[in-house]
């Protein structure tokens, strides 16, 4: 596998409200509004959001409910590779490698196409292939 960047990064929040008023309040973050406040540009890094945990449920499983047997994630990072084959390639070494695949391959509603596992320290690992993102 082969990682070109790192695609964002996400707190886990379970509090949205309390947590944009610290990253756009506080920390003069300008994101949108919504059930997903983000940006896509800031300085520094591909993209930045505040995911909650039922957003990060239904993405991984389906449902808008973290199952109870795992621990919950505190974070999203998400490492960008070439093409969506790269997604599926990273999933496939990922599994062989003893490490349990969440969710994917497979391509989210705004075109991403990604695999999420969980880190030993509870992070959300996503491989990702973002069309607009990709650079040379």
């Amino acid at each position: 596998m082969r990682i070109r960047f790192v695609a964002g990064i996400a707190p886990i929040v379970t509090d949205l409200a309390a947590s944009t008023e610290l990253y756009a309040g506080a920390l003069g973050i300008a994101m949108g509004e919504g059930d997903y406040p983000m940006t896509d540009s800031l300085p520094g890094v591909k993209h930045f959001g505040l995911w909650t945990l039922a957003g990060a449920a239904e993405s991984c499983f389906g449902t808008d409910t973290w199952p109870a047997d795992l621990p919950i994630p505190q974070a999203s990072l998400e490492f960008g590779v070439d093409d969506a084959d790269a997604v599926a390639e990273a999933a496939t070494e990922l599994t062989a490698a003893g490490h349990r695949v969440l969710v994917g391959p497979k391509t989210e509603p705004w075109g991403q196409t990604v695999a999420r596992l969980l880190s030993p320290d509870g992070l959300l690992i996503g491989v990702t292939h973002t069309p607009w993102m990709t650079t040379e």
